[in-house]
């Protein structure tokens, strides 16, 4: 068994709310041209397998798939879809590398969401068919309660939801792969237009089309390839129930579960300690609060205060989102985990550029399914 996986290259398209010019092929093809060349590899000769992940109802088309081996020059090798999240994708690749079926596998991910004409209305379709979508719960309802039911318990304010906002927007200013940096205020945010209350607009992520692909090698291969490999410490995934009726709806107990496997199979014990930064989930602000409560970097209830405080920005003592997340970003729907590691990468690499960290070594990476899900995974990388 080869125990230890790196990220050789990197490669990503789009990032913009909109692109007309461009089909999801042909941002998959710019994306994978760029990894490869990062890499040093040929995927028709090096490569032995590829991952993408896709979900069959935003892609439009069954076996999403068939559509994808022309762009990564799979063509003839072995090609699966993860219906999950990219960093779901980015776990099945360090399974088939650690099993020693693989040296190389590439995975990729990717959004053409503004293909989609009625997005909110394709992801109710997860909705239980029988208990919940007759009721036409609109998908920003789901997370509006859910939001309102965190607060309660926690005893977090809509304040400090808002400062993840200002916090994560700002950071964006800095990051040429955003399309919604902006230096809001607090009061900006907490007036803004209400989507789902307590839940604003403001707070809530916009899609955005574009692409990432990554090559994954073995030890041996990997070092042959590069001088700066990435290395994938530890990862870990875990579904809790899609019912609405049977979850918590205050804290994150599948969140939990993932980043104890990750951080296991990382040596990690104390994570606040231990790990420079976070690329972490914000498809919603609370859900960033949420998320840090989760991953065991403060108690329930505490992350609000922390951010506040200070200790969350870009010269914290934790960064969190130095990137701008989703909210600055966009989200890049079943490709946003991978863009959260494509972040966490680059920050290790020493290439994020004007959002570039001090002396980084070890990053967290976290995503989410999305409504109505309870699905996480979380990556620990090092450098």
């Amino acid at each position: 068994m080869n125990e230890r996986v790196a990220i050789v290259g990197v490669g990503w398209a789009g990032f913009r709310p909109k692109t007309p010019d461009l089909s999801y092929k042909e941002m998959i093809y710019q994306a994978a041209v760029r990894a490869y060349h990062d890499a040093k590899v040929d995927p028709r000769t090096d490569v032995d397998s590829f991952v993408t992940v896709a979900e069959d109802f935003h892609e439009g088309t069954s076996i999403a798939d068939e559509y994808t081996p022309d762009q990564l020059g799979a063509v003839m090798k072995p090609m699966q879809t993860i219906t999950g999240d990219g960093l779901h994708g980015l776990a099945t690749a360090v399974m088939l590398v650690r099993t020693g079926l693989c040296r190389i596998v590439v995975v990729e991910g990717h959004s053409k969401a503004s293909n989609i004409l009625t997005l909110d209305s394709i992801t109710a379709y997860a909705q239980d068919p029988v208990l919940n979508r007759p009721l036409r719960l609109n998908t920003h309802m789901v997370a509006g309660l859910e939001m309102n039911r965190y607060l309660h318990e926690s005893g977090t304010d809509e304040e400090a939801c808002a400062a993840v906002v200002v916090k994560n927007r700002r950071n964006a200013l800095r990051n040429p792969l955003t399309s919604f940096g902006a230096d809001l205020t607090l009061d900006e945010v907490l007036a803004g237009p209400p989507l789902a209350w307590p839940l604003g607009v403001h707070q809530t992520a916009r899609p955005v089309d574009g692409a990432v692909v990554m090559v994954l090698a073995n030890e041996q291969v990997a070092r042959s390839l590069t001088d700066r490999p990435i290395w994938i410490a530890g990862i870990g995934w875990c579904n809790d129930t899609p019912s609405l009726e049977s979850r918590s709806w205050a804290t994150l107990p599948y969140l939990e579960q993932a980043a104890h496997m990750a951080y296991r199979q990382a040596g990690i014990r104390t994570p606040f300690e231990e790990i420079d930064f976070a690329e972490i989930d914000d498809t919603y602000a609370y859900k960033e609060l949420q998320s840090i409560e989760a991953l065991g970097l403060c108690g329930f209830g505490e992350a609000g205060a922390l951010l506040k405080e200070g200790v969350f920005d870009l010269d914290g003592a934790f960064p969190v989102n130095a990137s701008g997340g989703s909210l600055g970003a966009g989200h890049l729907l079943d490709a946003t985990g991978l863009h959260r590691a494509l972040e966490a990468v680059l920050q290790l690499r020493g290439e994020a550029g004007a959002h570039q960290l001090e002396d980084v070594q070890v990053a967290l990476v976290q995503s989410w399914r999305g409504v109505p899900t309870t699905s996480g995974a979380v990556a620990v990388l090092t450098n």
